[in-house]
């Protein structure tokens, strides 16, 4: 089996792809949207819009939960 540092493993559709998760600001749901390496680039206040969002900047979103 072959391993992968947490650098390459970020670098992985670095730029292409964004991650986005379920989060609670001041009591309200809403959406962080991350880059593959986790830096956070946006909030939203619901999934679709942050899937919008990303696809609109040509980003290809996922969902973590």
């Amino acid at each position: 089996m072959r391993h992968i540092s947490q650098e390459d493993l970020a670098g992985l559709g670095s730029g292409a792809l964004v991650y986005v998760k379920p989060i609670v600001i001041d009591g309200k749901p809403a959406f962080s949207v991350h880059a593959a390496d986790g830096a956070p680039l946006a909030l939203a206040a619901n999934r679709d819009l942050a899937f919008a969002a990303a696809i609109q900047h040509e980003m290809q979103p996922v969902s973590v939960h």
